[in-house]
């Protein structure tokens, strides 16, 4: 299935103010992958990103979406196979109700009404917010505006989906929810975060960026576990691999009355 495959060849990027986005970026996700994207800020994870949906055009280098290479005459139909979650949900919902939000990607590719409709509801539906459907999007909670941000990109059916930091500003609730919706998802999923719990959970693979280079490319437990890398990539080891910091403590003793 090419439509669902990523490829970045020799990647390059400089902001016109000269500084430095991204170098020599490689790399190919198959289909069905779910691959994190992780680094400090400022390790060029969003620039990537813009890249992919065509937002951003490379100094040098190539990318290709499934059966297109990224470019101005191919950027409509890679739009119909990528969807986006930017990291911030007030930057995707505009409409005056949550039902007109994720509709607004149906429509545009063209469906008749009936087909509009079943599409809002089903992507509602699928991340557990039917409920809001009438509600105004800035008046939701941030969970929920997480939710219905992730039904407008559902709606189109994408092939492949890109999350930018899915998990920032989300209470415990929230954030557990989320997880075990993504995990439902068989999209080939590209998820850019700091929360690198939510990355050894939902994702296999890992790209590590630092400084707009590629630092490691790999299995997520095995990079992980690599104190070296995530030093010098400006990371910590998620809290679920550093063990309990009480365990390894002398018990208290117990005073005898």
């Amino acid at each position: 299935m090419s439509h669902h495959i990523v490829q970045a060849e020799n990647l390059h990027y400089t902001y016109p103010d000269g500084t430095l986005g991204l170098n020599n970026i490689n790399f190919r996700i198959d289909h069905g992958e779910s691959v994190a994207l992780v680094g400090s800020n400022g390790a060029g994870k969003s620039t990537l990103l813009l890249h992919l949906i065509g937002c951003l055009t490379p100094t040098e280098g190539n990318i290709r979406i499934g059966d297109y290479p990224l470019n101005k005459k191919n950027l409509k139909a890679v739009r119909r196979s990528v969807g986006m979650v930017f990291q911030d949900p007030d930057d995707q919902l505009f409409m005056p109700t949550v039902f007109d939000d994720v509709a607004f990607g149906p429509i545009n590719l063209g469906l008749p009404d009936a087909d509009v409709e079943k599409r809002v509801m089903t992507a509602l539906e699928t991340v557990g917010v039917s409920h809001l459907a009438k509600r105004s999007p800035h008046k939701l909670s941030g969970g929920e505006k997480r939710a219905v941000a992730i039904a407008t990109v559902i709606a189109t059916t994408p092939d492949i989906l890109i999350m930018d930091e899915p998990s920032s500003n989300l209470d415990p609730g929230s954030r557990r929810r989320l997880i075990s919706l993504l995990k439902t998802f068989t999209h080939t999923k590209i998820i850019a975060t700091h929360d690198l719990d939510m990355a050894l959970e939902l994702c296999g693979r890992t790209i590590v960026l630092n400084k707009g280079e590629l630092a490691a490319d790999g299995e997520t437990k095995a990079l992980f576990h690599d104190d070296n890398l995530l030093e010098a990539s400006g990371l910590e080891k998620p809290l679920t691999m550093q063990g309990c910091p009480f365990c390894s403590k002398e018990p208290i003793p117990v005073i005898a009355k």
